[in-house]
């Protein structure tokens, strides 16, 4: 039986994959070099410009979901039309993680003038942010950061798809004993969005 090109042969383990994927770990199934998967992704990447599929690119991993463009049409089919949408804290704190990722919650809190607590268990919960890693400053507060289901709910194929940072205030590294950051900026003694950070669906409104 003939063997199928290549971007095929990755495009079926990204299929059956119950996540992102790493680079290497395609290379290493299909005993290719990680140049080859590179390649063979650009060309699956091209053939997804006028289909219903789409790859998401989360550092060297990879994942195979539904394009942003059908999102409405998915969301009918599965019953999600009324799922709730994020408030305007969510939105600000999911902004901060998502420009200035890995980020603590001292980090956040500094930065939005209010305890995060609740933003930050809701956006866990949604699946939107994750844990990835540690401080290793005193209490070694947690470092967050965004997951592939925060760019897929934003149509985005990686993070290097985010708009321009429209920056009102922006972190500097603290003391190495305080486990937080300074606002380089305290102008403005209100809290202030550090960024505007919002997801449309196909009719133009906000999600």
């Amino acid at each position: 039986m003939p063997t199928l090109p290549l971007p095929a042969l990755v495009e079926s383990l990204l299929f059956v994959a119950d996540g992102p994927t790493q680079i290497s770990q395609l290379a290493a199934a299909l005993e290719v070099q990680p140049r080859q998967i590179e390649d063979a992704l650009a060309e699956l990447e091209s053939s997804y410009a006028s289909r219903g599929l789409s790859l998401q690119r989360a550092k060297d991993r990879v994942q195979l979901t539904t394009a942003p463009t059908v999102a409405a049409e998915v969301e009918r089919f599965l019953g999600l039309e009324s799922a709730q949408h994020l408030s305007k804290p969510s939105l600000e704190t999911l902004a901060i993680v998502a420009y200035q990722q890995p980020v603590t919650r001292p980090q956040l809190e500094s930065i939005r003038g209010v305890n995060c607590d609740g933003v930050i268990k809701s956006l866990l919960s949604k699946g939107l942010i994750e844990e990835v890693g540690r401080t290793e400053g005193p209490g070694r507060p947690i470092l967050y950061g965004t997951t592939s289901t925060f760019l897929q709910h934003f149509g985005l194929s990686s993070l290097n798809q985010l708009p321009p940072l429209n920056v009102d205030t922006t972190l500097e590294p603290a003391p190495a004993d305080s486990g937080e950051a300074v606002p380089v900026s305290e102008a403005e003694p209100s809290p202030q969005p550090v960024v505007n950070l919002t997801a449309t669906g196909d009719d133009g409104q906000v999600l």
